[in-house]
């Protein structure tokens, strides 16, 4: 008699097509989103030059925008529990377009404030908690770290398309006035037209439950869902460490101005720089941080806690190199690396949510707080930054800024490692 041994048949789970369909289209409300308000990663230079504008005003127009992103971030994420993200999104990229338009006709200097404040309106309310909650409802435990990541990795992607293509169109145009007009309003029609888009492509899927997911994630926020969040202290403990990496993230800024008047570099290539340093390497650190996160670290806080330490000697390095044109290559590799590790911890400071044990059903208001705190630097940092290079002029203002983005990455380290041990805290009381 013939023994047949049957092989039990290998369970494959179906790719969730929506799922990851659903990502893109966040992606690119991700990836465009922030143009106009970061015209600095580019076009740092030619701002000055167009609109009339000294690094210490520059640092002022950032600031009023992360003010007044700071005061809404609540309200945004009140209004992600609340409201459903095919509206949300898309009316907040195309008031931002909107806005653009206005902007590529060079208003007075009080009027771009008004212009900078609106755009965070835009962006920071309406659009960054709805996006990071949908977000964190795509996948399970185990995936935030790569998910996020992704996030961060697809926008570069967006980002760097987007970017050089209104680059090319500064250069097309002769790299003045007129080609930095034209910048300005491409992107301003990309954020009309993305917008547009998911609004129509949104409205078909962006509301179909992931698998497993409860009825509770959509129930409606309110006061006491802003107060049960607000008494979390693993919240704040996120926020914080959110605070530490942006902070020094305001400070990739400088690079651009840096290699610009002490190297040498031309305008052209420095704008080229800048669309890498600040787009081109979400693309690499994003999905890095996340891989390195899940995979070899197991835990998304003590993986920024690490990354912080790295910073510390990379700095060092920057300072040793001569301020001169033969250093040009050295020096943007150097800035690049940079850059490179801080994007990695960007690809993953929200992970942690997660990790701690954040409940799902508050998550957007939860993302609100945190973003509150998180992003506060940038109603201080550039105007701070700003203020050193203006006071000292040369190689050694931008040194200062280096030591000090050396420092905050010591303390950042610090606040993070506190992080880590809370998220094993929870990591072990589940077990338990």
């Amino acid at each position: 008699m013939t023994t047949v041994t049957q092989t039990p048949a290998k369970s494959t789970k179906p790719v969730d097509w929506s799922k990851w369909i659903r990502f893109a289209l966040l992606v690119m409300a991700g990836g465009t989103i922030y143009k106009l308000a970061n015209l600095k990663d580019a076009f740092y230079v030619p701002m000055q030059e167009a609109m009339g504008l000294n690094h210490t005003e520059i640092g002022t127009l950032l600031s009023i925008n992360s003010i007044v992103a700071t005061a809404l971030f609540v309200v945004g994420g009140f209004l992600a529990d609340r409201f459903s993200t095919r509206i949300l999104i898309p009316l907040g990229l195309i008031g931002t377009g909107t806005l653009g338009l206005y902007l590529s006709t060079f208003p007075g200097f009080g009027t771009l404030l008004l212009v900078f404040a609106l755009l965070a309106v835009c962006s920071d309310c309406l659009v960054w908690p709805a996006l990071l909650k949908s977000i964190r409802q795509l996948g399970g435990s185990k995936e935030q770290g790569r998910l996020f990541g992704l996030l961060e990795g697809g926008r570069g992607i967006v980002d760097t398309a987007v970017a050089f293509s209104a680059l090319g169109i500064f250069v097309w145009m002769g790299s003045g006035t007129g080609g930095f007009r034209a910048a300005i309003a491409f992107y301003a029609i990309i954020d009309i037209a993305v917008g547009v888009l998911l609004f129509l492509l949104l409205r078909t899927r962006a509301e179909e439950p992931v698998a497993g997911q409860e009825a509770a994630t959509k129930q409606k926020a309110g006061i006491a869902e802003i107060w049960r969040a607000a008494r979390l202290p693993q919240l704040w403990w996120v926020s914080f460490t959110v605070f530490m990496v942006y902070v020094v993230y305001c400070g990739l800024t400088y690079f651009i101005p840096y290699l610009t008047y002490v190297y040498g570099l031309p305008v052209a290539l420095v704008g080229a720089y800048g669309i890498i340093n600040q787009y081109g390497l979400k693309i690499l650190g994003g999905p890095i941080g996340g891989v390195l996160s899940d995979k070899v670290f197991k835990s998304s806080s003590w993986y920024i806690r690490v990354a912080f330490l790295c910073l510390i000697p990379v700095v060092t390095v920057l300072l040793l190199l001569p301020a001169d044109p033969g250093s040009q290559i050295p020096a943007m590799i150097v800035t690049l690396l940079f850059s490179l590790i801080v994007f990695t911890m960007r690809g993953v400071f929200w992970a942690p949510m997660d990790e701690v044990g954040i409940p799902e059903q508050i998550s957007g208001t939860a993302f609100g707080i945190a973003c509150l705190v998180g992003y506060a630097p940038g109603m201080f940092a550039f105007i701070g930054y700003g203020a050193i290079l203006d006071a000292n002029p040369g190689a050694s203002g931008y040194h200062i800024v280096f030591v000090a983005l050396a420092a905050l990455a010591l303390v950042g380290s610090l606040v993070s490692t506190g992080l880590a041990r809370v998220a094993k805290a929870h990591r072990m009381a589940i077990v338990d």
